[in-house]
């Protein structure tokens, strides 16, 4: 998923006002800092793993739509099982 850089701070700015009153935060700069470096990186696998996903439905025998629900069924059954293997 592309978020712009604008949007990426807006919700780590979110996160860290959520976190505040939990978590002593020394560094609230710092904390930005971490928080925008781990949405990205983890937007970055998300890419990853769709465009793989989308790889295998579209190498399969028969054509299946995207849209329809069987690719719909397919992209998510592929998507949670990459995502699996990328966890482990």
């Amino acid at each position: 998923m592309q978020l712009s850089d604008d949007r990426i701070s807006h919700i780590a700015h979110g996160i860290l006002d959520r976190l505040r009153p939990i978590a002593g935060i020394p560094d609230e700069t710092r904390a930005l800092r971490e928080i925008k470096r781990r949405m990205t990186a983890v937007l970055k696998v998300d890419d990853v793993i769709d465009g793989l996903v989308r790889q295998k439905i579209a190498s399969l025998k028969r054509h299946v739509p995207e849209g329809a629900s069987e690719w719909d069924i397919l992209y998510k059954k592929y998507y949670e099982e990459e995502a699996a293997r990328r966890r482990r």
